[in-house]
């Protein structure tokens, strides 16, 4: 049976998330950037990227794979890129500081590119490519992780189901952003199955023998969609970011399940941040305004059947977010008593209606 959802102020749920990252450790404005991402995702919709993970990031603190104090260094530079090693920081803490040098460098030279690696788990990236898209540029933001994901004709865990965001400013549409995974489903959708005790469409995971399953927690490796097209995707973001920082992350995990050596750890990853000024192309009021009638072409499409509306990407985000700004953020029990648990051991009081 679907777990009932329990309402939450956005604000107390963020207030919650920030002292419970202080007590791990976190300086208070790295712990407010890390909640501001994680409430985001929840505000949005996206509850397999907000406080879902909350317990996950606990754990990797304890095993000494998440960095509270990190030392965030600048390896290389130029005036359009930058190359960061993020020594295991929080993935928000480091992304949201590298965005804002990614989009000076866009502002001064007309694009800005930067590879981050050895960085944690960076929630939605959809909030990255956002900062960009709010003043007017073109942002993306790719990431990649040891394998989880199946290449297509494979019955085991090869590539990483890479996500990558892509997001540009609107006129009175607002930003059109696409933030996806390379995979059928996020990785975290399955988190939210088991939170909700619910079982998964079979197109989404195998399980350990290579058969379809729909039980989240028999899943061994998701599947890539769009069969070899996202898969091969995920290739080439590995080749884009972890190859790029000299830090690669697929082969070595092969290597090590075939010789019996050590694998990288799964949370670790690198990324790929960019901002494109387009001011330095054409009118940015003409761009939003161009960017308006595209979205006005598709929606005044007609829907198939069964469908009401055509929809654009990161629409059905900002309709739930209106929806949850007003009335709140629903969490299952199972994400519930979870964060009871990370509360009472760090004695850090639950948000009121928790």
């Amino acid at each position: 049976m679907a777990d009932v959802a329990n309402t939450v102020d956005p604000l107390d749920l963020e207030d919650f998330t920030a002292a419970v990252f202080e007590r791990v450790g976190l300086p208070s404005e790295d712990a407010r950037t890390e909640a501001k991402v994680l409430i985001w995702a929840n505000l949005r919709g996206v509850d397999s990227h907000g406080v879902l993970r909350i317990p996950l990031y606990i754990d990797l603190v304890d095993k000494g794979v998440m960095n509270t104090s990190p030392n965030i260094t600048t390896l290389a530079e130029s005036a359009a890129t930058i190359l960061v090693d993020a020594d295991n920081a929080f993935g928000p803490v480091v992304t949201v500081a590298t965005m804002q040098k990614v989009l000076d460098k866009a502002r001064n030279v007309g694009v800005g590119w930067a590879v981050i690696r050895n960085t944690t788990h960076q929630g939605a990236m959809g909030y990255y490519v956002h900062m960009a898209a709010d003043i007017g540029m073109a942002g993306i933001a790719i990431v990649c992780s040891p394998p989880n994901m199946a290449p297509f004709g494979a019955r085991a865990s090869g590539v990483h189901n890479s996500p990558i965001a892509i997001g540009v400013p609107g006129g009175n549409h607002g930003p059109l952003v696409l933030d996806m995974a390379t995979s059928v489903a996020a990785g975290g959708k399955l988190e939210l199955a088991k939170d909700k005790g619910l079982p998964i469409p079979k197109e989404w995971a195998i399980d350990a023998d290579g058969n379809p399953t729909t039980d989240p927690h028999q899943s061994a490796s998701l599947l890539p969609a769009g069969g070899p097209k996202g898969s091969g995707l995920a290739m080439m973001f590995e080749c884009l970011a972890s190859l790029t920082a000299g830090n690669p992350l697929i082969a070595p995990t092969l290597l090590a399940r075939n010789n019996g050596g050590q694998a990288p750890v799964g949370m670790v990853q690198n990324s790929v941040l960019a901002a494109v000024n387009i001011a330095s192309f054409t009118s940015v009021s003409g761009y939003r305004q161009d960017l308006d009638r595209t979205v006005e072409g598709i929606k005044s499409l007609p829907p198939v059947e069964g469908a009401t509306e055509v929809m654009v990407p990161g629409e059905p985000e900002a309709r739930v977010l209106a929806e949850r700004s007003q009335n709140g953020i629903p969490l299952p029990n199972g994400t519930v008593e979870r964060l009871r648990e990370v509360a009472s051991r760090l004695e850090v009081p639950m948000p009121n209606g928790l």
